[in-house]
């Protein structure tokens, strides 16, 4: 029994429908005749057996499927954060229409990774990392620039050193303590420690860019609203189907007319 058969109660006009017989009630599913307890299933009628069939296809959400959905999504994340940089780069565009693509392919990666399995936190996953993956995107733009424009600078040309003084001019202090003071190194910082406070920064204001980019209020308000959509289509694409169940119901039979 697959899961449309309660997907849309509507009848459907391209096909004949024979109407069951007065008091009969008639599963959607089977189209057999109902008696005794019936459900609703997205409004239509299912019997017992049907429903059981129903909720034994129905894939249970488990820590470990949420995880294998959640590192589909960070790939995703990965692929739309280098298609939108990318695009960005090579057209020179810099409202993101990509972020609504970027909210589709991750919202697809998770629901791939999780097996068809949605639901709120996989929403909140998915939205989460559509705006990362659009705001981060903005360091490669921003270092592209930047070589962009190192690139075009005129090479400036380089002054000749100064002449070093005479060691034996007078009034100069040549004690030894003088240069054992001048001679010590100053502490240097932490190369790992500087690397890690560096990128942090840059991650910070990778993550501030589309509120930053207001400082250009029509660009950067459009941006946002662009944002916005893409990281919409990504929480409806990850939500978990809908089934609601309701019931049991008693089925009602009418008495045969006598003859």
């Amino acid at each position: 029994m697959a899961d449309s058969d309660f997907g849309n109660p509507a009848p459907q006009f391209g096909t004949a429908e024979y109407a069951p017989k007065s008091g009969t009630d008639v599963c959607k599913s089977c189209n057999q005749g109902i008696s005794g307890q019936y459900f609703r299933v997205n409004g239509a009628l299912a019997c017992q057996r049907c429903v059981d069939q129903l909720k034994n296809q129905i894939p249970w959400d488990t820590h470990a499927v949420f995880v294998r959905g959640l590192a589909f999504g960070l790939g995703g994340a990965i692929l739309g954060l280098i298609l939108y940089s990318g695009f960005s780069i090579i057209t020179g565009i810099e409202i993101g229409y990509v972020s609504l693509a970027v909210g589709w392919i991750i919202a697809k990666a998770i629901k791939m990774g999780s097996r068809g399995i949605g639901g709120r936190r996989y929403q909140v996953a998915a939205a989460t990392l559509t705006y990362a993956a659009v705001s981060m995107a903005a360091i490669p733009v921003f270092l592209s620039h930047a070589i962009s424009e190192q690139v075009r600078k005129p090479a400036q040309t380089q002054t000749a050193p100064s002449a070093a003084p005479d060691p034996a001019t007078p009034g100069q202090d040549s004690s030894p303590s003088a240069a054992d003071s001048s001679s010590k190194p100053a502490p240097a910082a932490k190369p790992g420690a500087n690397l890690f406070k560096a990128l942090g920064l840059l991650a910070l204001l990778g993550l501030a860019s589309p509120f930053l980019e207001l400082q250009n209020p029509v660009n950067g308000a459009l941006g946002l609203v662009i944002l916005f959509v893409g990281m919409n289509i990504a929480w409806r694409l990850a939500a978990g189907p809908k089934i609601d169940i309701l019931g049991p119901f008693t089925a009602s039979t009418a008495t045969p007319p006598a003859t």
